[in-house]
């Protein structure tokens, strides 16, 4: 598990946010716990669909705009792992 930083909401302190590999089971989760928020996807499905979906599911949390950055963020630091 990989833990980063970054900030959630503009002019807020850095949100602690989780990235859990599993190898065996061939999938990542993601969870953001300030946010009440997690997300999980297969290896299989890491495309541009993936991308939506998290951004949708990260839109209902926080502005669309917001949702777009972050979202890119995750997918990056998910490919590191």
């Amino acid at each position: 598990m990989k833990i980063r930083k970054t900030p959630v909401v503009d002019g807020q302190a850095p949100t602690r946010v989780y990235l859990y590999e599993n190898r065996k089971e061939e999938y990542i989760l993601l969870a953001i716990p300030a946010l009440e928020w997690s997300f999980s996807f297969s290896y299989e499905e890491e495309t541009e669909e993936t991308a939506r979906r998290l951004e949708a599911s990260l839109e209902k949390r926080l502005g669309r705009e917001r949702a777009a950055l972050l979202a890119e963020q995750l997918l990056g630091w998910a490919r590191e792992m």
